[in-house]
């Protein structure tokens, strides 16, 4: 009994006690216990994120060049990437939203550069009006072929202004 005691304290000290009181076998003293064990659930691997632009990059372009909340999303099932930006300073947001710069959206790993498209009708899918503060703009690029794709690191170019380091979201 006494070898029982100083067993079951030396694993009731142990880290891993309650697996291991659930798995020692019922003493002779004690009916056998029928214990269901639940199988074990596999927990999903979290996926790892990439970390986007930097917290000092995002400084910069609002300080530079009066954006902020840059994003890049897939649309239309991939055939279409869409880039967002919120103006916080229209002077400085000006050369984003000017008609006779021709932006690109550039997938260095993918070796692809995609281009605004123009329709017969409505014209260049980007907004070119002048920027207004507050107010959230955005232009689409054609990705015919899907180069681009969820997670790929790209960046935009409109005339000067370069903006590196997006993550292309689903």
């Amino acid at each position: 009994m006494k070898k029982q005691l100083i067993a079951l304290a030396l694993i009731a000290s142990t880290p891993w006690s309650a697996a291991a009181v659930a798995a020692s076998p019922a003493s002779p003293t004690t009916p056998a216990a029928t214990t269901t064990h639940a199988a074990p659930t596999a927990k999903p691997v979290p996926r790892r994120r990439a970390a986007g632009i930097s917290g000092s990059a995002r400084q910069y372009y609002a300080m530079t060049w009066g954006v902020d909340q840059l994003s890049v999303k897939l649309a239309e099932s991939g055939q279409l990437v869409r880039f967002n930006y919120r103006v916080i300073d229209a002077t400085k947001a000006g050369p984003l939203n000017e008609k006779a710069s021709s932006p690109q959206l550039i997938d260095e790993k993918a070796h692809v550069s995609l281009q605004v498209p123009t329709m017969e009708k409505v014209g260049p899918l980007r907004q070119a009006m002048p920027p207004e503060a507050g107010k959230t703009y955005w232009m689409v690029f054609s990705n015919k072929g899907k180069h681009v794709k969820a997670g790929d690191r790209v960046s935009v170019a409109i005339g000067q202004v370069r903006i590196d380091g997006l993550i292309v979201q689903n």
